[in-house]
């Protein structure tokens, strides 16, 4: 039986990849260098610092992985704050699910970024639980902050279904012992969702599959 459903932020429930893909794009030319799409990929889904320091070597920028993060901060604070939409089908899974599953976000970003983006979509009371990667050691796709999710919602990973749209937050989902749905974006459809339960078009979609199985 499946008791709770664990959402991804980026790129599930809003369109942020092409605003971390713009702002990290913006970084690098700030400093006469490009970034390949290949690493703004390897860098989806894991915790903050982790994915800037795969950024930071891959682009062999002049500056540290702090640094770069500090800098992304500042441009996504104001993206956020300028350009924050949720993606379709949001509304639709969560009224759904509210009441009869547990709900709850497991997001690699910062605190203060789920924080701004459940306070400015109004969703806050939708959820049960708010987990962000700030007293997380290892991002994904390690599982540890889907079984941190799990632990405190009391509930074993068994009885919990992961929405990812990346491959890292996928195979981190399976390796919690959870069941996943992937949820593919326009920058993530070339990963490797062959350890998802089911590969969903959209929300409506994966609304649909959890509905069948419950």
């Amino acid at each position: 039986m499946i008791h709770a459903l664990l959402f991804d932020m980026d790129g599930l429930m809003i369109d942020s990849e092409r605003l971390y893909f713009d702002a990290e794009r913006e970084i690098a030319r700030r400093f006469g260098r490009e970034v390949r799409d290949e690493t703004l990929w390897k860098m989806m889904g894991r915790k903050p610092l982790e994915s800037l320091e795969v950024y930071v070597r891959d682009t062999g920028l002049p500056i540290t992985a702090a640094e770069a993060f500090a800098i992304r901060n500042e441009i996504m604070t104001r993206k956020f704050q300028e350009d924050l939409s949720p993606l379709p089908g949001l509304d639709h899974i969560l009224n759904t699910f509210r009441g009869r599953l547990k709900l709850a976000v497991a997001t690699g970003a910062q605190g203060e970024f789920l924080d701004l983006v459940v306070d400015r979509l109004g969703i806050r009371a939708m959820f049960d639980l708010l987990q962000s990667s700030d007293d997380i050691r290892s991002g994904k796709p390690d599982p540890e902050i889907f079984l941190t999710a799990c632990r405190r919602m009391n509930l074993p990973p068994g009885e919990c279904l992961v929405l990812e749209d990346s491959g890292n937050g996928v195979l981190a989902g399976r390796r919690a012992g959870c069941r996943v749905v992937a949820v593919p974006s326009d920058y993530t459809r070339t990963h490797d969702f062959s350890p998802a339960d089911y590969i969903a078009a959209d929300l409506f979609a994966a609304a649909a599959y959890i509905e069948s199985i419950l």
